[in-house]
């Protein structure tokens, strides 16, 4: 945390009876406390997604080891591919607390405890499927079905083009990875949009004709352009939902962001995501008319910064709420800003990779025109703004150096342009619990909201 790791003064507030009572039960659950009705419908909709991969894979049907932000989702969707998100079954391996015999498996096959906690359960997962002739016993969700193509992509971090790579060594599966240009911040955008926008064109072009020698099928480029404009319908709505939570009170807390992007994350060409996210901007929305928060009474606003959540210990967020706190956004997950489907562009091949380039430079342009501003920076200072945030928190992750770099840049750009904004750091792992401490992470928490209420009533 900022300065200092003291526990509150004055009341011994994080030793109240309720907190206590709090910490017995999460022992047994250790998801966190949602206000929304569209959060709570999230549960059944990832079993729903497992068994239908399970399903597809009893029926024959051609399923694919994916990771986000690959930009292959609507070309996946119009080969009639299953899609099953390995990063995101690690995630729930990790809420349930069933994470680590798959980490232990992976570290006994030689595989470092500072690896991807993600990549950890994955390969974890799959040595021990090769081990046992199946799915190993009391897998999450019944497990992931086993894939007939892994689909890997370098957006984000070197596991995602690693991961499927070392499950070679386990299984005889075809593999194809696919670059993503993510352009250095201070490049000139206009100068390189042609070749980057033809380079991604190339790539996904690449990965097409993969999947239709694994497939046996030709694309379908109609069908794949309805998708893609239902996929950009989808995510205006989700879009629209989410920053009606700049009204005070916020009508929703992170604690349901972080399961409401499951169905844009994971379900993006499903019929069934658009219709959930304009369900949930008409609850947010009612909400906002009525003056209705995600907590009784918002005495601060917090932004979720830099960072991946600790998926094993989600119920600490709720600690906030006991200060009246509530999270009112977040650059963890963050939703794609709008884009339009330039009407003289008729391959959707090229409107994917022209989405694909607007949307990883659309920071770096801005943060150019605030004056070479870092983009990741740039992102929290927008938030900031608009959503009139009291404070940060950004969570450092052992394992996941993408998420991790970077917070210290961020944090003495936010004391430049927000001085006196407290700013705490959270220190354990997405994945790995070895690694969280709950009674240090509550004195931390019990020190940076004495400083936000501090800092707010000097600014009153």
């Amino acid at each position: 945390m900022e300065d200092q790791n003291r526990g509150l003064s004055g009341d011994g507030r994080g030793k109240k009876e309720g907190v206590e009572v709090m910490t017995q039960e999460v022992r047994e659950k250790t998801s966190s406390r949602k206000s929304t009705e569209s959060a709570g419908k999230i549960r059944a909709i990832v079993k729903r997604m497992y068994q239908e991969a399970q399903q597809a894979k009893e029926e024959k049907r051609k399923v694919a080891y994916c990771m986000v932000m690959c930009n292959y989702e609507e070309i996946l969707a119009a080969m009639d591919i299953v899609q099953v998100y390995t990063e995101n079954y690690a995630g729930l391996c990790a809420v349930k607390r069933q994470a680590e015999p798959y980490m232990e498996k992976a570290r006994a096959e030689g595989y470092s405890d500072l690896l991807c906690g993600y990549t950890q359960v994955g390969i974890g997962f799959d040595a021990l499927r090769r081990e046992l002739g199946g799915v190993p016993p009391d897998a999450p969700d019944g497990g992931m079905p086993e894939p007939d193509m892994l689909l890997g992509c370098s957006m984000g971090c070197d596991p995602r083009w690693k991961w499927y790579q070392a499950l070679g060594r386990y299984k005889d599966t075809p593999i194809y990875n696919m670059d993503v240009l993510m352009p250095p911040s201070d490049a000139n955008m206009d100068a390189i949009e042609e070749h980057s926008v033809r380079y991604m064109a190339e790539e996904l072009r690449g990965l097409i004709a993969f999947l239709e020698e694994q497939t046996g099928k030709k694309m379908d480029y109609d069908r794949l352009m309805a998708i893609v404009r239902q996929v950009e319908e989808t995510r205006w709505w989700w879009r629209e939902a989410y920053e009606l939570r700049k009204a005070i009170p916020c009508p929703m807390s992170t604690q349901d962001h972080f399961v409401l992007f499951v169905p844009h994350h994971m379900l993006l060409t499903d019929p069934m995501t658009l219709d959930f996210y304009k369900g949930l901007y008409q609850e947010l929305k009612e909400r906002v008319d009525n003056k209705i928060g995600a907590i009784g009474e918002e005495k601060y606003r917090l932004l979720w910064g830099v960072g991946l959540p600790p998926w094993h210990s989600m119920y600490i967020l709720d600690y906030f709420l006991d200060y009246g706190a509530v999270f009112a956004a977040e650059t963890a997950y963050m939703v794609p800003e709008p884009f339009e489907i330039p009407p003289d562009v008729s391959d959707p091949v090229e409107v994917i990779a022209l989405r694909a380039f607007e949307r990883n430079t659309s920071l770096q342009r801005q943060g150019q025109e605030a004056g070479g501003i870092p983009p990741l920076a740039q992102a929290h200072l927008e938030r900031i703004r608009d959503y009139s945030i009291d404070g940060v928190v950004m969570h450092i992750t052992r394992s996941c150096r993408a998420s991790t770099m970077g917070q210290i840049l961020v944090r003495n750009v936010i004391r430049d342009h927000y001085p006196g904004l407290p700013v705490m750091f959270m220190e354990s792992d997405i994945i790995d619990l070895q690694t969280y401490s709950e009674a240090e992470t509550k004195n931390r928490i019990d020190a940076f909201m004495e400083m936000v209420d501090a800092n707010k009533r000097s600014a009153a």
